[in-house]
């Protein structure tokens, strides 16, 4: 049993490492980008960009170095290659954080949520805001009711990134999302205290699938575990664990269901790439039976054709010579 779960726990590192390297490979996409806000930011980076950070106190009359907290750290090259890296901090945090040290009222700020900037605008109607909410609040996420889940559990705001219909590498694609997942659902300490689970192993839930670090570096956990929704590019109704796909046709077959999912900023361009089936699956992954060569098919179909005409003509000849 050690042996097994020792075996599973070497699997899981191998893919987290899998896609640690990935992403660290697009980390510098966006160097070239230089905010407006960048020295005004700075000033929160002296502090929240580090691991540690100094104060002095006048009342003591000492300096005092401290251990920044993890959930406040802030990765300067993160925040600027990521979706909010044009908006300076006081976009969505109050000015009274510019007294320091802050005012422990502050502790306790109101969070924004996704739809407090881009509900019921315009602008941002495409993306279907709205519907994103009504999926997640019917997703097991919200339906546990964890103390503290919300949009930013997946979605730092410091450091997201729309790679689900920006990005050209699919495999980027793939490791950013599971990444997301992985960060918790990888961390059995992390899953106990969230959901109570002492016992909970991410790779014995998975036990049933075959080649899985090769299923984890070419499809997103999400593919699998959520609800599809035709006007969304990315699902965020997660579904209970007995209700994720486990049946290898839903995927390796023509009308995969990666089409609806993992493939779909791309379908609506073209399902036939260089004769393939499914092109826009071909040009990344073969996946067996979703990905197909139409003229191959029919070539296939003509060769067993004439094979039956010739095996035919050859009965008939040798009817005919029998009755001579």
């Amino acid at each position: 049993m050690e042996q097994k779960h020792w075996a599973n726990n070497r699997l899981l590192l191998w893919v987290i490492l899998a896609l640690g390297t990935n992403l660290a490979a697009h980390a510098a996409e966006d160097s070239a980008f230089v905010s407006e806000f960048y020295q005004e930011n700075a000033q929160c980076m002296v502090c929240h960009g580090k691991q540690y950070y100094t104060w002095h106190s006048e009342e003591l009359g000492i300096t005092v170095k401290d251990y920044m907290c993890p959930s406040k750290q802030i990765d300067s090259a993160d925040f600027y290659s990521s979706f909010h890296k044009s908006f300076s901090c006081f976009d969505c945090h109050s000015q009274d954080f510019t007294s320091y040290p802050h005012p422990l009222e502050l502790r306790v700020e109101e969070a924004w949520n996704c739809l407090d900037c881009h509900g019921g605008d315009p602008e941002f109607a495409k993306y279907h805001f709205e519907e994103i909410e009504t999926g997640y609040n019917e997703s097991v996420h919200a339906l546990e009711n964890v103390e503290g889940f919300s949009c930013w559990s997946c979605h730092n705001p410091h450091s997201y990134q729309t790679v689900a219909r920006t990005a050209a590498d699919m495999q980027h694609k793939v490791a950013y999302a599971n990444s997301i997942c992985l960060s918790c659902h990888a961390d059995e300490e992390k899953i106990a205290l969230l959901y109570g689970k002492e016992d909970y192993q991410f790779m014995k839930s998975h036990d049933w699938l075959p080649r899985q670090a090769q299923h984890f570096k070419s499809v997103r956990c999400i593919d699998c575990h959520a609800q599809g929704h035709d006007s969304l590019t990315v699902a965020h109704k997660i579904m209970p664990a007995d209700s994720a796909v486990k049946n290898c046709i839903e995927c390796h077959s023509q009308n995969s269901i990666l089409l609806a999912s993992l493939y779909k900023h791309d379908v609506s361009q073209s399902r036939s790439r260089l004769g393939f089936t499914n092109g826009e699956i071909v040009k990344d992954f073969y996946v067996i039976g979703a990905t197909r060569i139409k003229w191959l098919n029919i070539l296939s179909v003509a060769i067993f054709c004439l094979v039956l005409i010739a095996v035919g003509t050859h009965k008939i000849r040798l009817i005919k010579t029998t009755k001579k």
